[in-house]
């Protein structure tokens, strides 16, 4: 039995190290470590890493601070050491930058190229590397932010997406690209109503989208709101009056909803602006039948 109790001992210091880092220390979630001199910003990182840790330990954080909390309050002092040390690699990777004649801003503008091309060569792993990069050199940089956002959700990790985009919207509350892209997010994972929200939400900063309008369309059509979808697709046709795709969505909806009027008008537009669509007879048939 007494074998157990050092095993014991060390289990319990362990779960105080781990309540300290995740009561006192949010801000070494700063620095991911294993891409060191790479890090991401704090918030951000701190909500992935926190995903991580085992809810249990939570669960018994109150009855353990009770009783060592003299002990907790000892380590606390070691951490505040690490989290300087931390810290002090992150300075000196600006120093080293310095030295080496490197400018910051030329840096960043190189890193930020590499991951364009990685990103286009869809190499997604290399390419969140280099933007962690060079969020860790600049952690207010929403064009970082945002192709990051776009690597995760190329790699189909919308987890990571959405918390990159949201994190935008802190930067930069009136973002629409933002909003826009969280509906994107929101539509992959099958959730309508939260897409239409975060569409509507752009369209209330930007109403000049056509784009937003037409994903707005094919969000209420999925939710089988077609009076709301007519509605959205004519508001992107205001904006780009000859989009073939747009009269389209707009003449198939018509004939969804039974708007012989409306389908005849996107008809004889789609008849002008694209005449060699082949679908033309056939849908021109469906108009007929209305």
């Amino acid at each position: 039995m007494f074998n157990i109790i050092p095993l014991i001992l060390i289990l319990v210091s362990l779960a105080i190290i781990s309540i300290i880092l995740i009561k006192k220390f949010p801000l070494l979630a700063n620095l991911d470590v294993e891409n060191i001199p790479a890090e991401k910003e704090a918030k951000f990182k701190e909500q992935i890493i926190s995903n991580r840790i085992n809810r249990n330990l939570l669960r018994w954080k109150t009855r353990l601070l009770k009783v060592f909390r003299p002990l907790g309050e000892s380590l606390g002092k070691g951490f505040n050491a690490l989290w300087l040390k931390l810290h002090a690699i992150r300075e000196k990777y600006r120093q080293e930058a310095a030295r080496a004649g490197e400018d910051l801003n030329l840096r960043i503008a190189k890193l930020m190229e590499e991951a364009e091309g990685l990103v286009k060569r869809e190499e997604l792993p290399e390419a969140e590397k280099k933007l962690i990069e060079v969020i860790g050199l600049d952690n207010r940089n929403i064009v970082a932010f945002k192709l990051l956002g776009d690597v995760y959700f190329g790699g189909k990790n919308y987890d990571n997406a959405r918390q990159t985009y949201e994190f935008v919207l802190k930067l930069k509350e009136d973002d629409e690209e933002a909003y826009d892209d969280l509906a994107k997010v929101a539509r992959e994972e099958g959730k309508l109503e939260e897409a239409r929200d975060d569409y509507l939400k752009s369209i209330k900063i930007n109403s000049h989208h056509s784009e937003t309008y037409f994903d707005l369309t094919l969000v209420y059509e999925a939710m089988e709101d077609f009076e709301a979808a007519l509605e959205a697709i004519k508001n992107a046709l205001e904006i780009e009056p000859n989009n073939p795709r747009y009269l389209d969505t707009m003449l198939r909806i018509s004939i969804i909803k039974k708007d012989k009027v409306s389908a005849l008008n996107a008809y004889e537009k789609l008849k002008e602006v694209n005449p060699e669509n082949q679908k033309l007879d056939e849908l021109k048939g469906q108009i007929d039948e209305l």
